[in-house]
């Protein structure tokens, strides 16, 4: 194996950092932290609690970047020391340590460095993922809750909040639908690549000659809603049900009638939540899912209509966008971008980074 040039390597990082800090605009990053923190500041802030609660987040936000920023830059500027100390004192386990930080911070940066592609209109809020079974029957239902255990597993791995605020169980195994909110910044900018049909190929555990199943699984990813994006929603055009929480095998969970669902007649939009204690609150968070969901349908039409000026007849990449064969091998593949991987375990136990990055990266292009 060839030496390392790890001053190379090391002035490599840290010409993208700094391409990164231009791109992100580091002082004015900081004007901004300090005129949040004036504004987080004023006695009386809480008294409007919508507005303390964007002020605060938003400052949470751009602090948790400068932070990133600012360790990133000091990271950089220890590695050729430590490198030097370990050679100097010829420390093979030292060397291999900071190799591995040197690993690190590549990552970290190269993964950074993708956020700054991430600067649609929505890009930088909070995600609404729905997943829903789709052809297949029950292999359909079972692919489903794989791949919402598989976004749980990604969120986790990347510390993200999540809320689940609806799952409906399909009868015999899997789920036929879920909704769920990641909360964490530019999460919405991020997953929107996930946003799709998702094929599965495998042996069928529920075919008893075993035969090989192909089954499908619908992924919908839509910005959450805030207080200035004025979706208006007229309650009569509204169907509100209300109906008994349950969970898997059809078992009751909740013994009152506090589970919401909301038909937006116009539109066809269902949506529904059964995670809060009671039909006010369940009622009030489906709302807000349902103004996320017209808020990415009043996005995707302004899309349209811009494409339609510039002769874009390309169609949507949102169909079918990734295969994921068990079965007679082992292959995960993106049919955008076309990156594939045959640890097909790992990428189903939340391991899509690569995934992700690639997506973002190939809409980018897609779209200059």
């Amino acid at each position: 194996m060839a030496a390392r040039e790890y001053d190379l390597e090391i002035a490599a990082i840290g010409a993208t950092l700094v391409s990164i800090e231009k791109v992100l605009d580091l002082p004015k990053l900081r004007k901004q932290a300090a005129d949040l923190e004036e504004q987080a500041g004023v006695p009386n802030l809480w008294d409007d609690p919508e507005t303390a609660q964007k002020v605060t987040s938003r400052l949470s936000r751009v602090q948790s970047v400068i932070s990133k920023l600012e360790g990133l830059r000091q990271r950089v500027s220890d590695l050729p020391i430590l490198i030097e100390l370990a050679q100097s004192e010829n420390d093979s386990a030292a060397l291999m340590e900071t190799e591995g930080e040197l690993d690190s911070a590549k990552k970290a940066i190269s993964e950074l460095e993708v956020q700054t592609l991430l600067n649609g209109e929505y890009d930088e809020r909070e995600a609404l993922i729905t997943i829903r079974s789709e052809a297949g029957g029950v292999e359909a239902a079972d692919w489903a809750e794989m791949l919402m255990r598989m976004y749980l597993r990604y969120c986790e791995r990347h510390s993200f909040s999540v809320d689940v605020l609806e799952t409906s169980y399909a009868e015999e195994a899997g789920i036929k639908s879920t909704t769920f909110r990641v909360n964490a910044p530019y999460a919405y900018g991020t997953l929107s690549v996930e946003q799709g049909t998702h094929r599965l190929v495998r042996i069928s555990p529920f075919d008893s000659q075993s035969r090989r199943h192909t089954s499908f699984a619908g992924v919908e990813v839509v910005p959450v809603v805030e207080q200035s994006d004025h979706i208006e929603i007229d309650e009569k055009e509204l169907r509100v049900d209300v109906y008994r929480s349950s969970g898997p095998g059809g078992q009751g969970v909740n013994t009152t009638d506090s589970a919401v669902r909301l038909t937006h007649i116009p539109t066809g939009i269902v949506v529904s939540c059964q995670n809060e204690r009671s039909q006010i609150q369940n009622k009030a968070t489906a709302m807000a899912v349902l103004q996320s969901k017209l808020l990415e349908r009043r996005r995707q039409e302004e899309q349209a209509k811009i494409n339609a000026l510039k002769g874009d007849n390309s169609g949507s990449w949102g169909n079918q966008m990734r295969s994921y064969v068990l079965a007679p091998y082992q292959m995960v593949k993106d049919l955008r971008t076309d990156y594939e991987t045959g640890n097909t375990s790992a990428v189903l136990n939340g391991e899509i980074d690569d995934f992700i990055e690639a997506g973002i990266r190939w809409r980018r292009s897609s779209s200059n």
